[in-house]
């Protein structure tokens, strides 16, 4: 059974940073393509950054390249985002997500086919 579990949401200041970490457990880790995406109110939810090591893939959306950083330790079974110079518009509830490795070369996101519950991160002014 899949399981994936974020931590690491909470409040910050526009500028700031947060890093958020998704444990995952009852696959093998590595064999996925393993995502970030959030939903903001009134929004679709979409993805914002994926990786996938053995392949060599890495996407980040406009919105947050050069600004998140994607990455993952195997060994833990962890992914993390690291999240810097936040702005308002992050303010979204964050999940992590687990996808098949097609899904992530083919930039089929509506095809990742298990979530965590999400956590909150709120950017305020």
């Amino acid at each position: 059974q899949v399981r994936l579990l974020e931590s690491g949401g909470g409040s910050a200041q526009a500028g700031g940073s947060l890093r958020l970490s998704c444990e995952a457990s009852g696959y093998v880790f590595s064999d996925y393509c393993m995502g970030w995406f959030r939903q903001a109110p009134g929004k679709e939810r979409g993805a914002i950054a994926t990786i996938y090591t053995p392949g060599g893939h890495l996407y980040y959306a406009d919105s947050v390249e050069g600004r998140f950083t994607i990455s993952q330790d195997n060994a833990k079974n962890t992914m993390y985002l690291q999240m810097n110079s936040l702005d308002l518009e992050d303010t979204a509830t964050y999940y992590c997500a687990a996808g098949r490795p097609r899904d992530c070369y083919s930039g089929s996101w509506s095809s990742f086919r298990f979530f965590g519950q999400g956590t909150q991160v709120t950017v305020s002014s």
